[in-house]
């Protein structure tokens, strides 16, 4: 194989949260990591530190998935500094700015919403697409790999979150597009769903989530963790699915499951 022989992995917004830990644990794994991240540059750098003081490698690049010039800087800062792209983790997220009630709802919020949690990610992913391909055909990779962080509110109601909501539940739809397009090509594509997860996202409704989990929303009475969803984009990215593509992969300790 010609050029840079380590595979190199993408993660948008990972400077925190469930994309910090995808981030240090696809590093783990051998990957060298670019960590983007959206303002909160010092966040970004210390995942950088936590990964080099692991022995891996990885870089910070500052980027807005909803802005395209952003979005094709991102790639190029990429290939720059690496040589190559492997693994794609669609992981950028905001919720519903102020969460409204749909009827108090903005559009103010919906442009937002949906620029970061579906445009950027869709126009992202075809981006990375035409690169790896690019890549393949001169047998610099072996084959790609597309990962969207979608959320369980793709398909459970939250009425004060709806352009949040809507966006997920767009996401699925992308992902069988894009596994069937690209199927052809050797890169598979798979969606991720966590649950409630301990993050920043959902630190403002502790209380409620602490009551739901303990009265049982799902089989597994706990909060999920970062690093729950990790081992799940880690397990698709080695390849361990090779017969599966466009494939919903729940982390949300059973939530999804329709119980009476």
């Amino acid at each position: 194989m010609s050029g840079p022989t380590q595979p190199v992995a993408l993660v948008t917004g990972a400077s925190r949260g469930i994309g910090r830990a995808i981030a240090v644990r696809l590093a783990r794994e051998g990957y060298a990591a670019v960590i983007n991240y959206h303002s909160n540059r010092a966040a970004a750098d210390e995942v950088v530190q936590e990964i080099a003081a692991a022995g891996g490698q990885a870089v910070a690049v500052q980027a807005d998935v909803g802005n395209s010039a952003d979005r094709e800087r991102m790639v190029a800062e990429t290939l720059a500094e690496f040589g190559r792209i492997d693994v794609l983790v669609n992981n950028a997220g905001i919720t519903s700015v102020g969460r409204k009630d749909l009827l108090e709802a903005t559009e103010e919020s919906w442009d937002v919403v949906f620029a970061t949690n579906l445009k950027g990610p869709f126009f992202l992913a075809q981006q990375v697409a035409r690169e790896m391909i690019r890549l393949a055909k001169r047998s610099q990779i072996d084959y790609g790999t597309i990962v969207n962080v979608s959320s369980i509110s793709a398909y459970a109601v939250s009425t004060n979150r709806a352009d949040y909501c809507m966006a997920k539940a767009a996401l699925q739809m992308m992902t069988w597009l894009l596994a069937d397009r690209l199927a052809e090509l050797r890169i598979r594509v798979y969606e991720v769903c966590p649950g409630v997860i301990a993050s920043d996202m959902t630190a403002p409704v502790k209380e409620k989530y602490d009551k739901l989990i303990a009265d049982g929303m799902s089989p597994i009475r706990r909060w999920g963790q970062p690093d729950d969803v990790a081992a799940a984009v880690a397990m698709l990215a080695r390849g361990e699915l090779p017969f599966s593509t466009g494939e919903r992969i729940n982390v949300d300790g059973g939530f999804h499951i329709r119980r009476l």
